[in-house]
């Protein structure tokens, strides 16, 4: 398997997974529904590990675009395969979003909120705050890479048969970093710490034929974008500087 193709299969299980947990818990009738932050945050840290085990053998595993810059910061990984990189994380979230609404079509249909639906693709704060918002994703997304550089040990990945990036190893390490990130801070935005994981599957709400859907918030939709660059940023220098 390609680079590409793993990382697309990656993100597309992530988003899946993560996608449908949301799903299951927001929309009318389904066997879960109202199960509630807990169940949701386990969701999402299950769907990374899925993700991440699945796609790296062949990929490293990225699947966030924050986790390819770093990396590439840090100078472990090619600048050159960035965007294709991250082309195909946000070609797998949107594949992995437009499978939850396939899925899920009939309760999608049964349920009026509209919030709840778009929750499902896209993340929203609690309370519009840009300045705060944008922090809460820094802060978040700060957490996920020094993860990746100290707890995983990313960036010493580097030989011919082993890609640059989490490792099957990581899998579980980082599923326990996004459960934490999740339960600690996730309530304020949601806790993207991922633009393609938000970037993607809001394409895919502005799209899809969603039964009474919202417009898709794209005045917002730049906060988990940036926010998670500059948090993978920071991170970064702050390993440099304690390296």
């Amino acid at each position: 398997m390609s680079p590409f193709v793993a990382e697309i299969l990656g993100t597309a299980l992530l988003l899946l997974l993560g996608g449908g947990v949301v799903a299951s818990c927001v929309l009318k009738d389904t066997k879960s529904s109202g199960s509630g932050w807990m169940v949701i945050t386990t969701g999402w840290a299950m769907a990374v590990f899925i993700g991440v085990f699945v796609a790296a053998p062949y990929s490293g595993a990225h699947i966030n675009p924050a986790v390819t810059f770093a990396l590439a910061l840090e100078g472990s990984f090619p600048w050159q395969e960035v965007p294709v990189y991250i082309l195909a994380q946000i070609i797998g979230a949107m594949i992995g979003s437009g499978t939850v609404y396939v899925l899920f079509k009939d309760h999608f249909d049964a349920t009026d909120d509209s919030a709840g639906k778009r929750a499902i693709f896209c993340t929203d704060p609690a309370i519009p705050n840009k300045f705060r918002n944008l922090l809460s994703e820094i802060v978040g997304t700060f957490v996920l890479i020094m993860a990746v550089f100290y707890i995983v040990g990313a960036e010493l990945q580097n030989d011919e048969e082993t890609p640059v990036g989490l490792g099957a190893l990581g899998a579980l390490p980082i599923a326990f970093v996004v459960w934490a990130i999740g339960l600690s801070l996730g309530g304020l935005t949601g806790y993207a710490i991922n633009p393609a994981r938000d970037l993607g599957p809001r394409i895919m709400h502005f799209l899809l034929p969603i039964k009474g859907k919202m417009d898709s918030n794209w005045s917002y939709s730049w906060v988990p974008i940036v926010g998670p660059f500059i948090g993978a940023a920071i991170a970064t220098l702050f390993h440099f500087l304690l390296s």
